[in-house]
């Protein structure tokens, strides 16, 4: 009798268990709805690569071999080479370190003509992609012009076999931080092409665990 007396209670408290549970994934069902979707088209088309720490520069001075070197952008943005001695260049362009070498080789050299070539890309953090969450192998990459959602995760592994993969967002960090909804599973997992959109400098892809 006594176990007939409290199986209805403890009913109840299942049933209310099961009502808190349903509200909690309504609540982040309409939190992850309330993101506007990511536009299918988002890079600029005047976008120029600007050197960041940890990139490679040829330096090549014509007329003048000695002059010319590869060099690497050291983790303080700038770069040492004859006659010029410290140069900042990240946040550059390789024409705008170009026009900057020749200015200080001018006092040197006659008319001095410098072409430089980046090579080894990283780019400055404020440019990189960055991947966080349930990704296979979760890590930031250089931006690359046209780079799309698919590009990105086909980089860093895919999807573990924990993520909510359409729960996912972009932090879009040229927009102010503006988040935007992804649908990461429908496209590494279902091969929907719709749902590839390009990315643009800085975004931060983020994707949640799933709660099961």
């Amino acid at each position: 009798m006594i176990e007939l007396h409290l199986l209805p209670h403890r009913r109840v408290g299942l049933l209310a268990s099961l009502i808190v549970l349903i509200g909690t994934l309504a609540g982040c069902g309409s939190m992850r709805s309330s993101l506007p979707p990511a536009p299918a088209t988002a890079a600029a088309p005047d976008y120029s690569y600007v050197i960041g720490a940890g990139d490679n520069l040829n330096i090549t001075v014509w007329r003048n071999p000695d002059l010319s070197m590869s060099v690497p952008v050291r983790p303080d943005g700038k770069i040492s080479a004859p006659l010029v001695e410290e140069l900042v260049v990240q946040g550059k362009t390789s024409v705008e370190v170009a026009r900057d070498v020749e200015k200080k080789l001018s006092t040197y050299v006659r008319d001095p003509i410098v072409t430089v070539i980046v090579t080894g890309f990283v780019g400055p953090f404020s440019e990189q992609i960055r991947v966080i969450g349930e990704a296979a192998k979760p890590q930031f990459l250089p931006y690359k012009q046209k780079m799309t959602l698919l590009d990105v995760m086909i980089a860093v592994g895919g999807l573990t076999d924990f993520a909510d993969g359409n729960g996912a967002s972009i932090l879009r960090t040229a927009e102010g931080n503006k988040q935007y909804a992804v649908r990461l599973r429908d496209l590494v997992r279902r091969g929907d092409v719709s749902a590839n959109v390009e990315m643009r400098p800085g975004d931060i892809l983020i994707i949640p665990q799933s709660l099961f």
